[in-house]
């Protein structure tokens, strides 16, 4: 027959909750790092093509 778990403590949550927010910030920043180094043109670890751009008049 199954048991109710134990409840997680108010501390294990807020550790957890803190990691994720931590992560999602660090990758927000290298979004951000990324947009701006492109926008520059200064951008030397993320290749993409120059000269096309998508817009759909053309068609």
């Amino acid at each position: 027959m199954a048991c109710p778990k134990k409840k997680t403590s108010k501390s294990k949550r807020s550790m957890r909750r803190a990691v994720w927010k931590r992560q999602a910030a660090l990758q927000a920043q290298r979004a951000l790092s990324i947009g701006k180094s492109i926008l520059t043109e200064r951008a030397k670890g993320f290749y993409f093509p120059e000269g096309e751009e998508n817009t759909d008049d053309e068609e």
